[in-house]
C-alpha cells in the first residue's frame, strides 16, 4: 500500500486504497461528455489511472480508440475493447505520441510534489505534437465543510468523513462509500491546488491552460507551452 493511502471493505484493494468492486458499482459521470466535446472525434486517448474502465468503456462507445493504463491488474481485468497496460503512471514510457492524454481521478493533487511532478511528466512525453492533455482539478471548496456526504440517485451514500492535515500543504481525506449490502472506505493524501497553484504545477513541466472545461473549472485542457 502507497504511503498515506488505505482502503477497506469487500474485494481486492490497489495500492492506492481503491477498492475494485466499488469502483466496478459507481456510475458513469460527465467525464466521457466532457473528453468528447474537448477532443477530436475519434482520436487515440491514452487514459492514465483507468481504473475499471468506468470512463474508458464509454469513450469506446463514441468511437476513441483507448489505450487503458492502470497499475491494478485486477482493475484492468474489468475492460472490455480497449488496448490495456499495466503500469504506474509515473513509470510509463511508451515511446509513443498520443492525440489526447487524459489524467482524471484528481491525481494532479497528488499530496507529494515529486509524484505531481512525475504523473505531468508522462503526460508531456506521450503527447503527439498538436494533441492535448485533459485534467480533473477539485473543486475549490472540495476540503472545505467536512464532514459531508451525498445520496447518489443510484441508492448509495458517499461521505467525505474527514480532511485533516497531514502536513505542509497536504491533507489526508477519508472518503466512505455505503451501499445497502456492503461499505467501502478510502484514505488518501490530496495536496490542494488553487488555480494559480495548478496553472505553477503545469508550467513547471512546459504545459500551459488552453481552457477550463467546465463552469467549476474541474476539467481542464491544456497543451505544451508556446
Amino acid at each position: 500500500m502507497r504511503a498515506g493511502h488505505q482502503g477497506t471493505g469487500p474485494g481486492a484493494i490497489t495500492p492506492d486504497g481503491c477498492a475494485v468492486e466499488l469502483y466496478s458499482r459507481l456510475p458513469v459521470g460527465a467525464e466521457p461528455d466532457i473528453v468528447a466535446a474537448a477532443a477530436p472525434a475519434g482520436v487515440h486517448v491514452l487514459e492514465l489511472g483507468c481504473g475499471v474502465g468506468r470512463v474508458t468503456h464509454p469513450l469506446l462507445e463514441r468511437g476513441f480508440a483507448v489505450t487503458a493504463v492502470d497499475e491494478s491488474q485486477e482493475m484492468l481485468d474489468r475492460i472490455r475493447g480497449a488496448r490495456t497496460i499495466r503500469s504506474t503512471i509515473e513509470d510509463l514510457d511508451l515511446g509513443e505520441g498520443f492525440d489526447v492524454v487524459m489524467l482524471g481521478s484528481f491525481l494532479v493533487h497528488a499530496g507529494d510534489v515529486e509524484v505531481r511532478r512525475a504523473l505531468l511528466r508522462t503526460c508531456v512525453r506521450h503527447l503527439a505534437t498538436g494533441g492535448c492533455v485533459l485534467i480533473q482539478r477539485e473543486g475549490d471548496d472540495w476540503h472545505a465543510d467536512v464532514p459531508r456526504e451525498r445520496i447518489d440517485p443510484g441508492g448509495f451514500t458517499v461521505r467525505i468523513v474527514s480532511a485533516e492535515s497531514a502536513g505542509p500543504g497536504v491533507n489526508s481525506v477519508c472518503v466512505e462509500y455505503v451501499f445497502p449490502d456492503a461499505t467501502w472506505t478510502q484514505r488518501f493524501l490530496s495536496r490542494p491546488l488553487t488555480k494559480g497553484q495548478f496553472e505553477v504545477a503545469l508550467a513547471e513541466v512546459g504545459l500551459e491552460v488552453e481552457t477550463y472545461l467546465t463552469e467549476d473549472g474541474t476539467w481542464v485542457r491544456a497543451g505544451l507551452a508556446a
